[in-house]
Parts: structure tokens; C-alpha cells; sequence
């Protein structure tokens, strides 16, 4: 059995709790909080679990294997950093660090001392998105683009702008989904709350080849959308997280280049697009919760000394993007380079 500690038992916490009581192979030992009433809620719920407000007790029990961190991002990489350096492994909640240097420092520390480091991006492991990716590989053709939108009303956060609460989302998804990564970004946005973080921001990711990518993430909207939209040269997807059921559609819908090159003075083509339109299906998807998944896989990974599909890389990747596009907003739209983004850091 695997001994799991719990810190944070703010918004997410509960969830982790939970699924950690369910989850084969681990055992719940301790869940710590700097707050007595959330500690009293765990002594309530679940009276065999220890509860403190000591982190370095947690750190000192030879039970715990493995740390599990809900905390706010700030507290991220000195929680994790201290777990590691503790011999625990670490599964941490997204984005892993508020900067790319504290992820980056935290995924060598992981495999300098041979530990499990995985990453919350709950999305990667829902049966939406798994079979996305295996429609993606296999069936789609060239990718031509990614465009993901994600708004509502709400909630503000007053310590991280809607890039990094809500974007990270569709960044880890798109990480997942996508072979090919992105080497630049340009973010716009603005804050319609003085003194508070943008509220709207708007990505665009580019690559090496001619694929584009865009994230609309937005705490303004009157409706609540979750909706991305791939396109291949043979078929395209449509993810609406929202559907009870059909949340991936696969379109057989595209266009068909014709015509010859003609040669007159310089080349000239001239090409005849062509509209292609077929059935749509609806592929069936594994229901299982994505959280429980991902935690039986956390740990599988520490009983078998096996990598996460969301692992500290994973969770470095998508942190560098945020940051090079929180570097962009502040210059309004300017086009960061990943690899330059990397070297400020």
C-alpha cells in the first residue's frame, strides 16, 4: 500500500481525498491544512484519517509515500521541493509552478532522486480527450489547426490572471492531443477590475510546420462554453466538454485541392478548392471519472517505477507557455519564442 498525504483541502482537495479513499494500492494517512475548519470537515467526513496543520509532520511520516499538493500556485514549488527532498513523490496540481524555472527545477529534482513527479492536468485522462488523441494519430490526416474556447461567468482570481486558471487547461489538453509542439505564442488581453489580473486573453500558438493554434479563455461571458475544434486534411473534431454524452463528434468534412500548375512567365497555380462533405459520428467514450484514473496511475507509477502521462515535462511545457504568454500580454500581442522565453528564465 501506498501512504498518501493531502495538502490543501480548499476547492480541489475534497475531490483528491476522496478518490485517494477509493483508489486500489494507496492508503490515505494524513491530510494537512493551515485552516481548523477544513480539518474539521476531514475529521467529520473521514474519522480514520489523521488531520494537521504541520507540513513538516507530514514530511517526518515514515508512512507517506507520496504527497499530493492542492495548494494555491505560489505555495507549488516550495511544498513540492520540500516533499522531494524528503523522498516523497509528488503529484501536484496545475499549473505545477509559477514559473518555468521552479518547474524545471523540480522535474530534475524528481529524477535526480528517482522519484514519481506527476501533474493535475485532470483533462488528459477523460475518455474525451484520450480518444481525441487517438482520432488525432490516426485518422485526421495533416493537422491544420487547434481552436479552443473557455469562458463563463467567473470565478476571478485575484492572484493569476484567466491565462493561467483557465488557458492551462486547453494548453495540457493541447499538449496531449498534438505530436508537434509550439515554438512561439502571442497573447492579448485585458482587466476590466482595477487592480485585478486580465479577465480576456486571447492565444495564439504557432509551430514549425503550418498548423495554428488559438485559446479564447474568457471570466466575462454571459454562457459557459467549453469547445475545441480540430482540423485535418481528412476529417475534423469537435470536442464540446458540455455534451452529456456525444462530447466528440468526428466530421468527414474538408476541402480537396484540383488543378495543374501552368507555367507562364513566372509559376502560377491555379487552384480549384473543392468542398468535401461526409457523415459525422459520434465515437463511444470510457465514462470512468478522469481524477480516480489518474490517481490509480499515479499510483501504478510509484509501485512500478513507470512515468505518468502527465508528468513533470508535461507540466514544465505547459507552465513555459504561460509564462512567455503572460511575457506577450504585457507587450501587447508581441510573438515570444519558446526557446527565448526559456533562455530569460
Amino acid at each position: 500500500m501506498i501512504g498518501v498525504a493531502v495538502v490543501g483541502y480548499g476547492y480541489w482537495g475534497p475531490n483528491l481525498v476522496r478518490n485517494f479513499c477509493e483508489t486500489p494500492g494507496a492508503r490515505l494517512i494524513s491530510v494537512c491544512d493551515l485552516r481548523l475548519d477544513r480539518l474539521a470537515a476531514v475529521q467529520a467526513r473521514y474519522p480514520s484519517v489523521e488531520i494537521t496543520d504541520d507540513f513538516e509532520q507530514v514530511l517526518r511520516d515514515p508512512r507517506v509515500d507520496a504527497i499530493a499538493i492542492a495548494t494555491p500556485v505560489f505555495a507549488h514549488f516550495r511544498l513540492a521541493m520540500s516533499a522531494l527532498m524528503a523522498g516523497k513523490h509528488v503529484f501536484v496540481e496545475k499549473p505545477m509552478a509559477a514559473t518555468a524555472d521552479e518547474a524545471r527545477r523540480m522535474v530534475d529534482e524528481a529524477a535526480r532522486r528517482g522519484l514519481v513527479l506527476a501533474v493535475d492536468h485532470t483533462f488528459v485522462h477523460t475518455g474525451a480527450v484520450r480518444k481525441m488523441r487517438e482520432l488525432v494519430e490516426s485518422g485526421l490526416g495533416d493537422i491544420y489547426y487547434y481552436d479552443s474556447v473557455r469562458v463563463n461567468l467567473g470565478l476571478f482570481q485575484h492572484d493569476v490572471s484567466v491565462i493561467w486558471d483557465l488557458a492551462v487547461h486547453d494548453l495540457s489538453i493541447m499538449d496531449h492531443v498534438l505530436r508537434d509542439k509550439p515554438v512561439a505564442v502571442s497573447a492579448t488581453g485585458m482587466s476590466h477590475v482595477a487592480g485585478e489580473p486580465e479577465n480576456i486573453a486571447y492565444l495564439n500558438l504557432f509551430f514549425d510546420n503550418k498548423m495554428i493554434a488559438h485559446i479564447h479563455v474568457n471570466w466575462l461571458a454571459p454562457v459557459k462554453v467549453r469547445r475545441t475544434l480540430v482540423g485535418g486534411s481528412s476529417k475534423m473534431i469537435v470536442y464540446d466538454d458540455l455534451e452529456p454524452s456525444e462530447k466528440i463528434k468526428v466530421y468527414d468534412k474538408g476541402i480537396t485541392l484540383n488543378g495543374n500548375p501552368q507555367k507562364n512567365g513566372e509559376k502560377v497555380y491555379q487552384m480549384l478548392v473543392g468542398y468535401r462533405t461526409g457523415d459525422m459520428w459520434a465515437p463511444q467514450l470510457d465514462m470512468t471519472e478522469a481524477l480516480g484514473r489518474e490517481l490509480r496511475q499515479f499510483v501504478d507509477c510509484i509501485e512500478n517505477s513507470e512515468t505518468p502521462t502527465a508528468d513533470g515535462h508535461a507540466g514544465l511545457r505547459v507552465v513555459r507557455i504561460l509564462e512567455a504568454a503572460s511575457q506577450s500580454l504585457a507587450q501587447r500581442g508581441r510573438v515570444i519564442e519558446l526557446e527565448q522565453a526559456r533562455r530569460i528564465a
